[in-house]
C-alpha cells in the first residue's frame, strides 16, 4: 500500500504545481487584458480628439486629392 500512497501523493503534488502555474498564468493574462483595455480607452480618446480637430465638411463640394497635397509642394 505504501507504493500506491506514494504514487497518489506524487500525482497530488504534480496537480498542485500545475494549479499554481495556472493561477500565475491567469493573473498574467488578466494584467495584459487590463493594460490592453487601458490602451484601447486611450486610443478612443485620441480618436475623439482628432475628430474634433477635423474641419467641418464643405457645403457639398467634393474634395479632390489635389486639395490634399503635402506641405512640401
Amino acid at each position: 500500500m505504501s507504493t500506491n500512497d506514494d504514487r497518489v501523493e506524487e500525482r497530488l503534488n504534480e496537480l498542485e504545481i500545475k494549479a499554481s502555474f495556472t493561477e500565475d498564468l491567469v493573473e498574467q493574462l488578466n494584467q495584459i487584458i487590463i493594460r490592453q483595455q487601458q490602451d484601447l480607452e486611450a486610443l478612443a480618446r485620441q480618436i475623439g480628439q482628432l475628430r474634433e480637430r477635423l474641419p467641418e465638411p464643405d457645403t457639398g463640394q467634393a474634395r479632390s486629392a489635389r486639395d490634399e497635397l503635402p506641405p512640401h509642394y
